[in-house]
């Protein structure tokens, strides 16, 4: 005797999930849909109101601030992603609505038994207008004899959306003297604008690529030139367009080859601005952190590198807080995964 199941068949796939946010009438962002599968699992704590909500507006940009964040958590079961394991996430932002992404510790890619075997994850996030995502996750940590590939596709409606999208990954479990020892490491960050007839056209593409030897033939621990964290932060919209300005301006700022004074002068007091950057160029050297920033089309492209996770971890959180406009907009949840 055989048993038919009186509930419908599951078209849920693994390892899928999906992010919808909308706003309802008035000006009320809710969470329409927060789904996944194994491994996949989505958290989202209640929304939290805006810092800088309730104040008078300031220009048009602050008029139509929605009256909630919206925060998801990215999380696997077990902490990390299994061999062979593949993640597909879809996200869509309403017009105005805001999100952000953290996970829970940093993302965990464990050993694969054959280097054909790659683990996946892919995201893909449409944003319409004036709506704005903040991803500033812990780094990806691939454990040694790794192969990973990953994937974030931002869709921007006519060019409108805000995005402020850090991708970071480490050199492994350095207590265990892991030190780049992975088969292969890919991330690619794109990001593409629609128009009204479904046109899509690329405004940036930005790959890293990590093998186990590469054209050279050389080991990759050898080739990183003693850094253990690479990482890239996105910024575009006017919404972020004052964290733009600032990391813009601060690059300017970092000594030059040249630049160094020999004493010949006395030096002028420092204003309060001045010293917090002289001060923060000092840490920069302890931690071995280099940097730069550059505007690629609309949108400015950081680059960053350390000797040590938390080098990073602590220059990343200390630009965004000197700054500002991103917790007052956001709050300091969005930057939960950097303290």
């Amino acid at each position: 005797m055989s048993f038919i199941s009186p509930f419908g068949t599951s078209a849920s796939k693994p390892g899928h999930g999906s992010i919808i946010l909308e706003i309802l009438p008035p000006d009320t962002p809710v969470l329409r849909t927060v789904s996944y599968q194994y491994p996949l699992k989505l958290v989202a704590p209640d929304p939290l109101a805006p810092p800088n909500y309730g104040r008078e507006a300031e220009d048009a940009t602050a008029a139509v601030t929605p009256c909630l964040i919206h925060t998801v958590f990215l999380l696997t079961y077990g902490g990390g992603i299994v061999a062979g394991d593949s993640i597909d996430l879809e996200v869509r932002l309403d017009c105005s609505s805001r999100l952000v992404l953290l996970t829970q510790g940093s993302t965990k890619i464990f050993k694969t038994p054959t280097p054909e075997l790659v683990s996946r994850q892919h995201m893909n996030i449409h944003l319409k207008n004036n709506s704005a995502i903040v991803y500033l996750p812990d780094p990806v940590q691939p454990f040694a004899n790794t192969a990973f590939s990953q994937s974030q596709i931002y869709h921007l409606e006519k060019e409108q959306g805000n995005l402020c999208v850090c991708d970071w990954v480490t050199s492994g479990r350095s207590a265990r003297g892991e030190n780049w020892d992975i088969y292969e490491y890919k991330s690619r960050n794109e990001v593409w604008t629609v128009d009204d007839a479904g046109k899509r056209r690329l405004l940036l593409r930005d790959n890293l690529i990590l093998d186990k030897h590469g054209k050279t033939g050389l080991q990759l621990s050898s080739r990183m030139d003693s850094y253990s964290v690479f990482g890239t932060l996105i910024v575009r919209g006017p919404i972020f367009s004052s964290l733009s300005k600032f990391f813009l301006d601060e690059f300017e700022a970092l000594p030059r080859i040249g630049g160094r004074n020999w004493g010949d002068a006395v030096q002028p007091e420092l204003q309060a601005h001045e010293q917090r950057r002289y001060e923060r160029q000092q840490r920069e050297k302890v931690d071995g952190l280099i940097w730069s920033a550059a505007n690629v089309r609309g949108f400015v492209l950081i680059k960053f590198a350390s000797r040590e996770v938390e080098g990073s971890r602590n220059w990343l959180r200390d630009m965004i807080k000197e700054e500002g406009s991103l917790l007052d907009a956001f709050g300091e949840r969005a930057i939960l995964c950097l303290k």
